[in-house]
């Protein structure tokens, strides 16, 4: 009879990681909706396809919306089954979420205040998460599963 170790389950510090995924989840799926509702409306949809530079603009917003929200969505899936790839893909995701908060702060027409605090966050949480993910024995625990 063999007799099998527990993985370890997802707790501790590894909340806020999870939680922080599950935010920009979440966040995400809004952004879309909004892109989306605005094409409800008849005069905005005719003033938004009417330029191409219009159309263009939210249609690649709206696509790199869809796309972190698969991505975020695929790596909250793997953090659940405690995937051997999530610390690679989490990192992956973090500076992801990085590259966006720089974006938005180089070419999104939003307050400079606003896009600050965003790239801020995005640091700070890539600062912190990066070397626990890559140094932490906790992570290098609980997630072992094929």
């Amino acid at each position: 009879m063999t007799v099998t170790a527990a993985q370890p389950r997802i707790g501790g510090w590894l909340l806020l990681p999870l939680a922080w995924l599950i935010m920009t989840l979440l966040t995400s799926a809004l952004v879309m909706a909004m892109y989306l509702s605005v094409i409800s409306t008849a005069e905005v949809r005719h003033t938004l396809f009417s330029s191409h530079q219009f159309t263009l603009q939210w249609a690649l917003s709206l696509a790199t919306s869809a796309i972190v929200w698969v991505y975020s969505a695929w790596v909250t899936w793997i953090f659940c089954q405690r995937s051997r790839r999530l610390p690679r893909h989490y990192i992956i995701w973090l500076l992801l979420t990085v590259v966006l908060a720089l974006k938005t702060f180089a070419f999104s027409p939003v307050a400079d205040g606003a896009a600050v605090r965003t790239l801020l966050i995005s640091l700070l949480a890539a600062a912190v998460l990066v070397p626990y993910f890559k140094r932490s024995q906790r992570v290098k625990n609980t997630f072992t599963a094929p």
